[in-house]
């Protein structure tokens, strides 16, 4: 269900309205350097994590697995492949404007939190944003596992309200031209944004694309900027 600040026209999938909104950036960026203490209900999987190892009752390096799995196979590279496939192959991009979870099913991904997708595009006119504001649904078949702060109250609750102060928190500021869409993900609707494709990368392959698709970029968050020497 999409949000924004100025009224607009109906989505024709969920038949309401998009919302703009902001948030407080009380929210940590899953950076290697933060050093928060756990959450009482981090510190509590631990234990149990912990107690069943102790008992046999699972294998830690199963665990390890099923984790990097979702971190790196199952992860944000498997969205950033449809994003770039959307880029560089006009076909494709249509079939994913018009059935996105049929359209992702076709590199292979799919299944758990897959199954009911689509796909917002971010233009020069409009940027999309996405949230959860009942729980922290999410598709982990193209994005893996959700950062923390998806999944935050804060977050949640900022995102619908006061989305541009919540981008400006990740360092996004948006001129007041450009119309901001909350996009609120349900048991029965999963979002992904389709980044802009920057500048400087006419003729790239789609692996050198997907290089350059960040997670947070599919979640709205963040915008793909011009690569670095991109005219070399």
């Amino acid at each position: 269900m999409p949000h924004s600040q100025d009224p607009g026209p109906q989505d024709e999938a969920t038949g309401t309205q998009p919302h703009d909104h902001d948030h407080d950036h009380d929210h940590d960026h899953d950076h290697d350097h933060d050093h928060t203490v756990p959450s009482a209900i981090a510190l509590r999987v631990r234990a149990l994590e912990t107690l069943m190892v102790d008992k046999g009752l699972v294998d830690p390096a199963a665990l390890d697995a099923i984790i990097e799995t979702y971190e790196t196979r199952i992860g944000p590279r498997n969205g950033a492949r449809v994003v770039a496939r959307a880029w560089t192959n006009p076909a494709y991009l249509d079939r994913l404007r018009r059935d996105a979870t049929a359209a992702i099913a076709e590199l292979g991904y799919g299944g758990r939190q897959g199954e009911h997708m689509r796909v917002v595009e971010n233009t020069l006119q409009v940027h999309n944003l996405v949230v959860c504001t009942l729980c922290s649904c999410y598709p982990w078949s193209v994005l893996g596992l959700p950062p923390t702060w998806y999944k935050s109250s804060a977050y949640r609750a900022r995102a619908v309200i006061a989305p541009r102060e919540v981008l400006a928190g990740f360092g996004v500021a948006l001129p007041d031209t450009v119309e901001v869409r909350v996009w609120d993900s349900t048991a029965e609707i999963r979002y992904l944004v389709l980044p802009e494709r920057p500048a400087g990368t006419e003729g790239w392959s789609e692996d050198r694309l997907a290089d350059l698709v960040t997670r947070d970029s599919m979640i709205g968050v963040a915008r793909l900027a011009p690569p670095t020497g991109a005219a070399a």
